[in-house]
């Protein structure tokens, strides 16, 4: 039975085990499965500690490009299908998606573009928005439960980002981006931590170059979603801002399956 998932943006996945972090954590909380993001690395470039980890199934999805994006899933229960990508190449180069099929809900764990360096990127970001929406609509539609996770690029509302007024203008709190994310949850998708807690000021991500992270300055960027129809299986949903290596933090979710 799967209880505990795991999602995080680890900013380099060898980075991390260089520095003792990541098993260590995954020993500290032994999710059933933990989704990474941002992952950096080919398949044939990991250690093989990170390979082959004792209780996990292990599922990768790189990018062509080396250092660059990248997905994983480590998983204790072994799932009935892996798929990778959106089947539309121009995204599926760039290793964002990887897809685990269960016997009772299928699991999206996606790095999502961030649209920042220029106007061409932020229109990739976009169309990479609705590519994911209609795969995902695609899944519920054949009938099955979804649960979704990953680095969204996007903090949804005000009280998602500690200065809304002064990111107004830049990708990742667009008026066009938070309008996709509620475009998104009208199709009967809900973010599990606002089922739980409300609260403002519950950030995610904090910007390393500034220290963000020592004064709080933060956004709250990645999410696990689920579809209507598994929502009543979702028990909790929490951030765990002290667990520390990346400029991201892992969130989390608890449900029956």
């Amino acid at each position: 039975m799967i209880n505990h998932a795991i999602s995080w943006n680890v900013n380099g996945l060898r980075a991390l085990h260089r520095h003792e972090l990541f098993l260590s954590f995954l020993q500290s909380e032994r999710p059933d499965i933990v989704c990474l993001q941002e992952i950096k690395s080919l398949e044939e470039q990991l250690p093989p500690e990170l390979l082959e980890i004792d209780g996990y199934h292990a599922y990768f999805n790189s990018a062509e490009r080396k250092g660059y994006s990248g997905v994983a899933i480590y998983s204790k229960q072994e799932p009935l299908n892996i798929i990778h990508g959106l089947g539309i190449p121009e995204f599926d180069v760039e290793g964002r998606v990887i897809t685990a099929e269960y016997a009772t809900f299928t699991l999206m764990n996606i790095y999502y573009p961030n649209g920042q360096s220029s106007a061409e990127r932020l229109e990739y970001k976009m169309r990479f928005y609705d590519a994911f929406l209609q795969f995902a609509d695609s899944i519920v539609k054949s009938g099955k439960n979804l649960l979704i996770c990953g680095d969204v690029n996007t903090a949804h509302t005000e009280s998602d980002i500690a200065r809304p007024k002064e990111n107004a203008k830049v990708s990742g709190f667009l008026s066009s981006e938070r309008d996709w994310m509620d475009k998104f949850l009208s199709h009967g998708y809900s973010d599990t931590l606002r089922m739980f807690d409300s609260t403002p000021g519950i950030y995610s991500y904090w910007d390393m170059k500034s220290r963000a992270r020592e004064r709080d300055v933060g956004w709250r960027i990645d999410y696990f979603f689920v579809s209507d129809s598994f929502k009543p299986n979702i028990t909790n949903a929490s951030v765990l801002r002290d667990t520390t290596g990346s400029d991201h933090c892992p969130i989390t979710v608890d449900f029956d399956a």
